[in-house]
């Protein structure tokens, strides 16, 4: 069975970022989503704590939503409870577990424009619930989280949980090239506009549902607002660490893997061109082409370095043409990835097979450029120097860059087949 995705728009650019309303009738500016399981002992003191927290310091109309993942135990008639005798407290049963479905089902069918959530043991300072949200009213952010792992942060934990949640950030990083620090940390808002293009994208309904929101939003160019937060570990969690790490780590291969693809329709998380101050164009630049180049010469250089450390790899078990036209074609392909998203913003599997094709043809020129450099050098001095090689190879890749460049953005990233993206053209 299909989990419920949000309703609302699901094509298109999302608007510009504007400061969102906040006396409008009869609707909460901010819904904080508590998921819970058999949580009968500490529902009720953590409600009536960020009831009495929000009523004191928030400025804007509030709701607290405590979505129960099929208890067994009293926890539902706790809910219940509350939510007849507190006016901004509602309570949502669901018959299936999960922390993701929890909050997805709240979120889709919630009107406030900003939807947060926090764990029901309340380990996060509540003095930063303010500082989280209010990037996402003002319209300067996209998402927000707390960060147990930033300098500032004050935090209170054993060993084994530290060094798990740092272990499980760096593989984020590594795999993923996440750069957000904490994806873990049960404290997090999204405004409701991202939201509604971003849920339908997010196929997890338990613990990683948090990473691959964050993993997506990230890609898409989204802004994430981190908060440091002081945070003390409830050591009666019943959070299963085993199982759970299992699961994130399948989560983090099918969301490595859909990317690597790109099979996800990141471009309907565009904002429009020129919300970002680096999208202004120069005067006597073409539009884009100050971006290209820095985009361009930052996956260069990576591709430089990849393809030397493969070169040197195979070099010590095949000749010099095998090892250039082996690096070449491994790294042409990387290249050819990276540029294809990162530097001329293309996104989605649409003619992906017909970009790596018109990049291997790419990769042929080097070849010829790089393949007659070494016949050269091998001509005129007979058994070269492995640094007299990698010399003249780096000498022949510069020259091979300007034309790579300029045959990716005339022919195989030409800005007519990008404009059709380009949200001014909806104008």
């Amino acid at each position: 069975m299909r989990t419920p995705t949000i309703a609302g728009p699901t094509s298109g650019a999302l608007p510009a970022r504007e400061h969102l309303p906040v006396n409008i009738a009869g609707r909460p500016v901010l819904d904080v989503v508590i998921p819970v399981y058999n949580e009968e002992k500490d529902l009720e003191p953590c409600v009536r704590r960020l009831h009495e927290h929000l009523s004191r310091t928030f400025p804007y109309g509030f709701r607290i939503t405590v979505a129960d993942n099929a208890s067994t135990d009293t926890t539902p008639d706790v809910a219940a409870g509350l939510a007849a005798e507190v006016p901004e407290v509602r309570s949502v049963r669901l018959e299936q577990k999960g922390r993701g479905r929890a909050l997805r089902t709240v979120w889709s069918g919630s009107d406030a424009p900003v939807l947060a959530y926090m764990d029901v043991d309340l380990s996060t300072d509540l003095n930063a619930l303010l500082p989280l949200v209010a990037p996402l009213i003002s319209g300067h952010s996209d998402l927000a989280i707390g960060s147990r792992l930033a300098r500032s942060s004050r935090v209170v934990r054993g060993p084994k949980r530290e060094f798990i949640s740092r272990a499980y950030n760096l593989i984020l990083r590594g795999s993923l090239a996440a750069r957000f620090s904490d994806a873990q940390c049960g404290f997090k808002a999204i405004r409701r506009d991202v939201a509604e293009r971003l849920l339908p994208m997010v196929e997890d309904t338990g613990w990683f549902f948090d990473t691959e929101l964050l993993v997506l939003a990230e890609r898409a160019g989204l802004r994430i607002h981190e908060v440091p937060v002081d945070w003390v570990d409830d050591p009666e969690s019943t959070v299963h660490i085993v199982s759970t790490a299992t699961d994130d780590l399948k989560g983090v291969w099918r969301v490595g893997r859909a990317l690597a693809t790109g099979s996800l329709p990141l471009d309907r998380l565009a904002r429009p061109f020129g919300d970002d101050p680096r999208d202004r164009e120069l005067s006597g630049v073409p539009g884009g082409l100050a971006r290209q180049l820095v985009g361009f010469c930052v996956v260069g250089v990576l591709s430089t370095l990849f393809y030397l450390a493969l070169y040197s790899l195979f070099r010590l078990g095949v000749g010099p043409q095998v090892a250039n036209a082996g690096a070449l074609l491994v790294s042409a392909v990387a290249n050819t990835a990276a540029n294809r998203r990162l530097t001329f913003g293309v996104r989605g599997r649409d003619r992906a097979v017909r970009h790596q094709a018109q990049g291997l043809v790419v990769f042929a020129i080097g070849l010829a450029l790089t393949s007659g450099s070494l016949a050269a050098l091998g001509a005129a001095t007979g058994d070269p120097a492995h640094s007299t090689e990698l010399a003249v190879l780096v000498v022949a890749n510069l020259a091979a860059t300007v034309l790579r460049f300029l045959l990716f953005r005339l022919w195989v990233f030409p800005e007519r087949s990008t404009s059709r993206n380009d949200p001014r053209n909806d104008r």
